[in-house]
């Protein structure tokens, strides 16, 4: 019993010494960036995968890609690249373009329309590049 009294103290001891919030961590928020091409064949093959290229510009070092927003609607995909802004950084140095990439497996047998995020208009409307690829057997 007394062994396991010392070791909960000290476990105790451990947790309580460690700090969950690191100040030394950068902070950050995630951005959605607008895409600014897309590689991608004219046409499918089914039950065939394919590699799909997006290229955005990275306005500064402190953008690094997070992940990609990918909302599925029937056979409609709309596809967003999304980056993490670290606030506290130095960052004045310009980074330029970012090539990015996602699998995309062919499971149907019509025509699949994706949607890839270009940012907002004048009147704050979300802009789509439309992509309609169709499917050969």
């Amino acid at each position: 019993m007394k062994r396991f009294g010392l070791i909960a103290v000290i476990l105790f001891t451990f947790l309580c010494s460690c700090s969950l919030e690191d100040e030394d961590e950068s902070s950050y928020y995630l951005e959605v960036m607008s895409i600014d091409s897309v590689e991608m064949p004219e046409e499918f093959v089914y039950g065939e995968t394919y590699d799909i290229l997006l290229t955005y510009t990275r306005p500064t070092f402190c953008y690094a890609f997070n992940n990609f927003a990918y909302d599925i609607d029937g056979h409609e995909r709309t596809i967003a690249v999304v980056n993490s802004v670290y606030t506290n950084l130095d960052c004045a140095q310009q980074s330029g373009e970012v090539t990015v990439s996602f699998e995309f497996s062919v499971t149907g047998t019509e025509t699949y329309i994706f949607k890839f995020y270009q940012g907002k208009d004048s009147n704050g409307q979300d802009q789509y590049y439309l992509v309609e690829v169709p499917v050969v057997q």
